[in-house]
């Protein structure tokens, strides 16, 4: 392992408060529209892009420039989850 650079250093907290902010809101604003079994569906999926943020950061194949995409998949996952809720579930606020 090698010196990490300001840019990764850059990217790796970019990518951790933005991870962090999404698991705030709207992640847990969902509670209005989703059901709590949907809330857990989607903390689950949030804590599983977690780990694949801290595997972007970490280790020998770390790659911390990627790392702020996950927090756009986060937003991606939910929007697409919410969205299929609306639809096949009927879920309203």
């Amino acid at each position: 392992m090698g010196d990490v650079s300001t840019g990764e250093k850059v990217a790796a907290v970019v990518a951790i408060v933005g991870h962090l902010a999404v698991g705030v809101f709207p992640y847990a604003a969902s509670g209005l529209l989703v059901p709590a079994w949907g809330i857990v569906v989607l903390y689950a999926l949030w804590l599983g892009l977690a780990v694949g943020l801290v595997r972007l950061l970490r280790g020998d194949r770390r790659r911390p420039m990627l790392a702020p995409l996950v927090p756009v998949a986060a937003v991606a996952v939910w929007f697409a989850f919410v969205s299929a809720g609306e639809v096949l579930f009927d879920w309203t606020a």
